[in-house]
């Protein structure tokens, strides 16, 4: 089975990373989840970034907040799709250095960004990566997106 890569650059991204956490595990997508600081532990960014893929995952999904270097760093060394989570940190400038830092990567290393602290955005664009290629998945965000559309016509009903 395909997994997902979630790692965060600290325990304190976790409240955050947990919305990506939670709609793969709603998807029933097997997750790996980690702590790798891109600062802190260089070494293990390397080496996680270089070998998920021999580990049989096929998305990373990577929340940091403050200069956010994680992502940007995982993408370039891992032949993965990454998915870069801004968090708004308590080190943070309101979050825009964290969304800056992810959005704006050099050509030739791709990072998918979502929203600010939209970790749950970057849980369901994992999914759909590996729809494209498991229909069991795919038919499981069909049927999650027709509940969101019903959601919203149920809302409606209740304005008239």
């Amino acid at each position: 089975m395909s997994k997902v890569g979630v790692i965060m650059g600290s325990k304190s991204d976790l409240p955050v990373m947990q919305d990506a956490i939670d709609i793969l595990r709603g998807f029933d997508i097997e997750i790996e989840v980690d702590i790798v600081s891109a600062h802190r532990t260089p070494e293990k960014l390397f080496d996680y970034s270089k070998n998920a893929h021999k580990r049989n995952i096929k998305v990373i999904i990577a929340g940091a907040g403050g200069a956010a270097h994680l992502p940007g760093m995982v993408a370039s060394l891992s032949p993965l799709p990454v998915i870069g989570v801004p968090v708004k940190s308590s080190n943070s400038i309101d979050g825009w250095d964290s969304v800056l830092s992810i959005l704006q990567m050099p050509g030739g290393v791709p990072v998918a960004t979502v929203a600010l602290n939209g970790a749950k955005n970057a849980g369901i664009l994992a999914a759909q990566i590996l729809g494209c290629s498991d229909q069991c998945i795919l038919d499981k965000i069909m049927v999650y997106k027709e509940g969101l559309k019903a959601k919203v016509i149920d809302s409606a009903k209740g304005l008239k």
